[in-house]
Parts: C-alpha cells; sequence; structure tokens
C-alpha cells in the first residue's frame, strides 16, 4: 500500500471521527441547555465559525508542512487598518483586493525566512506578530476607524438561499481547499514536505514554493477573516485579530492534524473549529465563568493532542 493511500485512509477515519464527536457533544449541549438547538442559537454557532474557520484553513496549510504561524493575529489587525485606510481612497473592490495581497506578501516574506534561511517557523512568525501588532497600531494612530462604507456590511448580511453571505464565503473556502490538497500536485507536495521534506526534494518538488506558499495563504485568509469582521461591525480595531492565532492552532489540533506535519484534513479542521465554538457555546449558555473557559479549552486542545499522539503510534 502506498504512503497516499496510507495517507487517505488515515484522514477518511479522522473525519469520520470528527464527524461522531461533533454529533456527540451536540446531543450532551442540546441535553445540558434546551436553548442550544434553537435557530437562533444554531445561526449563533454558525456566525461565531467563519472568522475562526477562515483563518483555521491557512493555519491547516502551514501545519501541514511541519510548521506553525503564530502571526496571523497581528497580521488581521493590521490588514484590518490597511483596509480601512484604503477605503478612505478608493472603492471596495480595489481596497479589498489590495488588503488580501498585502495579507499575502505579509505571509510569504515570513515563508521566504524560513524556507531560504533555515529559521524555525515558530521565531519568525512570532517576531513577524510583534511587527504586524505595531504597524496596526502606527498606521490607525492608535484609534479605530468607524468610518467604513455601510456598503461593505453587503459581505455579511446579503443572503444566498437564506444563507448569509459570510457563512457561504467559509463554505466555498472549506470546498476549494479540501479539492487542492487532496486532488492537486500542489496538495500532495505539501503533504510530502510535512512527511519527509528531504524526500520530497529528492522527488524533484518545487520544496520551495510549496514551503512558501501556505504562509502566504495563511496572511491573505487572515485579511479575509478581517475584511468580514469589519463588514459586520463596521468599524476596525487595531487590535482586531488578538489572540485568534492560539483559536486557529487550537482548531486545528483539535481537528486531529500532527504538529509535526504531513497528517490532518481541513475538513478535520472544520469539525475542529466547530467543537471549539460549540463548547464555548455551551459553557455561556450554562453560565460557566469566563476565566474558567480557557481552563476548559487548554484541557481539550492537551487531550487532542495526546490522542493524536496514541493514534498515530498504533498506526506506524
Amino acid at each position: 500500500m502506498t504512503t497516499m493511500t496510507h495517507l487517505k485512509r488515515f484522514i477518511t477515519i479522522l473525519e469520520l471521527r470528527m464527524v461522531l464527536l461533533v454529533l456527540l457533544l451536540a446531543l450532551v449541549l442540546s441535553v445540558a441547555s434546551p436553548h442550544f438547538l434553537t435557530s437562533s442559537n444554531l445561526y449563533n454557532l454558525l456566525d461565531q465559525s467563519v472568522v475562526l474557520g477562515i483563518v483555521a484553513i491557512g493555519m491547516t496549510f502551514v501545519v501541514l508542512t511541519g510548521g506553525i504561524d503564530l502571526s496571523v493575529g497581528s497580521v488581521a489587525g493590521m490588514t484590518g487598518i490597511v483596509l480601512g485606510l484604503l477605503l478612505r481612497e478608493m472603492p471596495i473592490v480595489p481596497a479589498v483586493g489590495l488588503t488580501l495581497l498585502v495579507g499575502a506578501l505579509t505571509g510569504a516574506i515570513s515563508g521566504a525566512l524560513i524556507t531560504f534561511f533555515g529559521l524555525a517557523s515558530f521565531v519568525v512568525t512570532l517576531g513577524m506578530l510583534a511587527i504586524g501588532r505595531s504597524l496596526a497600531y502606527v498606521l490607525s494612530g492608535q484609534r479605530s476607524i468607524s468610518d467604513i462604507p455601510d456598503a461593505l456590511s453587503q459581505l455579511v448580511y446579503t443572503e444566498i438561499f437564506g444563507i448569509p453571505l459570510n457563512v457561504v464565503i467559509l463554505l466555498v473556502l472549506y470546498a476549494a481547499a479540501w479539492a487542492y490538497l487532496t486532488h492537486t500536485k500542489g496538495g500532495r507536495t505539501i503533504y510530502a514536505l510535512g512527511s519527509n521534506p528531504r524526500a520530497a526534494r529528492i522527488a524533484g518538488l518545487n520544496t520551495v514554493f510549496y514551503s512558501i506558499l501556505p504562509y502566504a495563504v495563511s496572511g491573505m485568509l487572515a485579511a479575509v477573516a478581517v475584511t468580514l469582521i469589519s463588514a459586520q461591525i463596521l468599524s476596525i480595531d487595531p487590535l482586531a485579530g488578538n489572540l485568534l492565532e492560539l483559536d486557529a492552532i487550537a482548531a486545528v489540533v483539535i481537528g486531529g492534524a500532527s504538529l509535526m506535519g504531513g497528517r490532518g484534513s481541513v475538513v478535520g479542521t472544520l469539525f475542529g473549529v466547530f467543537i471549539l465554538v460549540m463548547v464555548r457555546n455551551g459553557m455561556n449558555l450554562l453560565g460557566v465563568s469566563p476565566f474558567w473557559q480557557g481552563t476548559a479549552i487548554g484541557v481539550i486542545i492537551i487531550a487532542a493532542v495526546l490522542v493524536e499522539k496514541l493514534l498515530a503510534g498504533r498506526t506506524r
């Protein structure tokens, strides 16, 4: 059986396990709180999943290569301020397009430093986290930007077949990411880089490009996420995206991806996002103190890593 066949079998089992876990969690929360399965709360769950879900796609790309991106939160904050400033000078479409380009270039810079100089992704993206947050404050003058065109809100409040556009964007992005990682040479290369980078180079794969690409994708999707935040509240704060990187990493880990690279699924990540959002939503409904919620999420993350480690040992 080939390595790719083993990988596909692992992903299938992983995704099935995540579906069952989400259903079990939904059942427990619906019994614990009569408000959980109400239409308003389910809509709230979807809405809360959008921003985290989009950022988690980019984090999945990075983690599959064996890297980590700690800068996504500050990149979101910085590109949000860039968007606000651009909207003062030009129409919405080019402003959003340039904002996404800035996010992609920021991520590509991190990827290039990691790839060409052999620097640790943790260190580079930690440095970019500090730079991004600093630039957000400098560019904004330490103030929120509130003169956002009302038309931008159409990105959130327009409905397609009764589904809000921001949720449609989330689902389309996940479908595109799944198709790319599953059915293209580029997707297979990303998995190969995480599994065995030396073998990927010997096989003649374009390891340089596909080592940088995940960070560019991560930066661009951070910009997409902050654009949707801005469209929803029609305001942009330099603190936007604060600690978003931790939630994104948590969703990817809960979704079954290996932090060592080479194993994981974007579908698993989506369910990881749902689990994270459902747990927080359930604790709010049950009146759990916000000070205890971090402890609960931390326990879930550690348990997910432990389970992944044990299952990985059994499949070797």
